[in-house]
């Protein structure tokens, strides 16, 4: 993490809660594997995740995000912290936008003789709502600090079913330089339901990756780090404060 930028985030989120022109909310997530576009980086581990988010009434947001991770044993750090603000609204049409920054940081990340490190790196993002879909952009020009772009194009489609319950449609594709030669879609179906104060999901998730496309000898299998392979997770969250 750097911590210049850590301190200009937190500074912020607090000096917006002092104004008192918007609301501050807080989520705890328990997932069974954290997924991140149907690849898993916590080794399909369970992952314990929070978050703290600032949303002024103007659609001005930020907020800060932390996960535990696990990326193998020849790659040191155990926990990601995404910052990120960003600007949201809708037009008199009734279409939903949505701009923004993310800073992924790794703050215990180190090299070391028998370990490399994790870099931090930015991403942008641009999305529209149509209703129950979205489609939604995002571009990094350092793509895990390797200095080369990637880019990430997804479609979200989400529908009520009936008790309660809802059906979560998601596909998104990988690509640009950092994906050259192994471009790639990945794809997610959840089902959620809200019971009091938590929202649970059950949800189906994957990519289309085999072991010959990421250059794995035959008759290599997936590991647990970085598993891309089809497999069911399960999350609970909260949001606090909580309300009645």
């Amino acid at each position: 993490m750097r911590y210049s930028t850590g301190l200009a985030a937190a500074g912020l989120l607090c000096a917006a809660a002092a104004a008192n022109a918007g609301e501050v909310t807080g989520t705890v997530t328990a997932v069974s594997d954290y997924d991140f576009r149907g690849v898993s980086l916590s080794a399909k581990d369970p992952a314990l995740q929070a978050s703290i988010d600032y949303a002024h009434d103007s659609g001005f947001y930020a907020g800060a995000w932390a996960s535990n991770i696990d990326y193998g044993s020849d790659i040191d750090g155990d926990i990601e912290l995404d910052l990120y603000l960003g600007f949201a609204g809708e037009t008199q049409g009734g279409v939903g936008y949505d701009v923004g920054l993310v800073w992924y940081t790794y703050p215990d990340s180190s090299a070391s003789p028998t370990a490399s490190s994790i870099s931090d790196y930015p991403e942008l993002y641009a999305g529209l709502t149509f209703g129950p879909v979205e489609l939604k952009q995002w571009y990094t020009n350092d793509y895990g600090g390797s200095d080369v772009d990637a880019l990430y194009t997804e479609l979200n489609y989400g529908f009520e079913l009936p008790e309660g319950f809802g059906l979560n449609l998601h596909l998104g594709y990988n690509y640009g330089d950092a994906f050259d030669g192994f471009e790639y879609f990945d794809f997610a179906v959840g089902l959620t339901k809200t019971v009091g104060n938590f929202d649970m999901e059950l949800r189906f998730t994957g990519t289309e990756l085999d072991e010959q496309d990421v250059g794995l000898p035959p008759g290599t299998s997936f590991g647990d780090v970085f598993n891309p392979e089809p497999r069911v997770l399960f999350s609970i969250s909260t949001t606090f404060p909580w309300k009645n």
